[in-house]
């Protein structure tokens, strides 16, 4: 069989003896995954012929307005994953805190929680524009028949076993990784099969692309300005071309498709930047660097950094190896100057 005539079901059973903790449970997992994210991209796609359009009316706990299809896909996922009777646990951007799951037949025996943002950049929505899903899967670390408990969520990134996102664009892709590579998956929608697109992705050593909301300019502290500067100039391989769709699914996945870098720093507007590291930093993180990338708070190592609350903010840097060190250079000489 061709490579890229694999399904994404041969293709987890396929290599599931890489997966070095239960296979069966965890393409159970991934199944779930698949299945509810087929339901949202159904949904997505119907937008504008249905009123799931626009503010839903409540704020989240980050106090931001939800749109109809953040509480719509929030569902979708996390009844998905509970009637699999797969995770011990939940925890969503959506969401105040953890959710505990019970199953029908053992309380509490499953060994996994997944982290999610459930539609990622939906304000994009309404204008037409590619939106996303990131999931996170780590191994509880509280014994196993027991509820679990806030310390089985935060775990620093280097802890996951499982990441990906689906990005809900001119095609829907669902990517993914368990430490051993990257790999993409296109949905076919006239029979609604993933099949293997894009094996073995990987960032560019270096790229040609920055993305990063440059309306903020004006609040960023001086390595980041410094380092946009260094983009804009007109020498050796520059100037770099500013690409910005404002969803992160959708800007990572052209960077690491592409070469590029995104940041998302802290700013005089958002003292620990705006981005979260369970539910956005971690798992594009692990994906990054499993594609060859590298991703920092301009400063740490992402997947090394310590959670301390479920819905803490960071800043971001990620994408091509030496587009990501370059920033970080600039930042640390910004750091020197202020230390001396």
């Amino acid at each position: 069989m061709d490579k890229k005539n694999k399904t994404l079901g041969e293709f987890v059973i396929e290599n599931q003896t890489s997966f070095q903790y239960s296979s069966g449970e965890f393409s159970r997992l991934i199944n779930a995954i698949r299945l509810a994210c087929k339901v949202v991209n159904h949904e997505v796609n119907k937008a504008g012929l249905v009123d799931i359009l626009g503010a839903a009316g409540d704020t989240n706990i980050q106090g931001e307005d939800q749109q109809k299809l953040d509480v719509m896909a929030n569902e979708i996922f996390i009844q998905t994953l509970k009637n699999r009777e797969i995770v011990c646990g939940i925890a969503s951007e959506e969401e105040d805190d953890f959710i505990t799951i019970n199953s029908h037949d053992e309380l509490h025996q499953n060994k996994y929680v997944v982290l999610i943002d459930p539609l990622d950049g939906s304000s994009n929505i309404d204008v037409n524009v590619s939106v996303g899903t990131i999931f996170s899967i780590y191994r509880r670390v509280t014994p196993v028949g027991t509820p679990v408990k806030l310390e089985d969520f935060l775990q620093p990134g280097i802890n996951q076993v499982a990441a990906g996102y689906i990005v809900y664009g001119t095609s829907t892709m669902l990517v993914y990784t368990t430490g051993h590579g990257v790999n993409g998956f296109t949905l076919n929608p006239a029979i609604g099969t993933f099949y293997l697109s894009h094996p073995d992705m990987q960032y560019p050593e270096t790229g040609k692309i920055y993305s990063v909301n440059e309306g903020n300019y004006i609040h960023f502290h001086q390595g980041v300005k410094d380092y946009i500067k260094y983009c804009q100039l007109e020498e050796e391989d520059r100037p770099y071309t500013s690409r910005y769709i404002g969803s992160l699914v959708s800007d990572f996945h052209r960077n690491m498709i592409k070469g590029g870098i995104y940041l998302y720093p802290k700013s005089s507007m958002a003292s620990n930047g705006k981005l979260r590291l369970l539910y956005e930093c971690n798992p594009m993180a692990f994906i990054a660097e499993q594609a060859n990338g590298k991703a920092s708070d301009g400063f740490t190592r992402i997947m090394e950094i310590q959670p301390t609350e479920l819905h803490e903010r960071v800043p971001f840097f990620c994408g091509s190896p030496k587009m990501v060190e370059k920033a970080e250079e600039f930042m640390a000489r910004q750091r020197d100057r202020e230390n001396q």
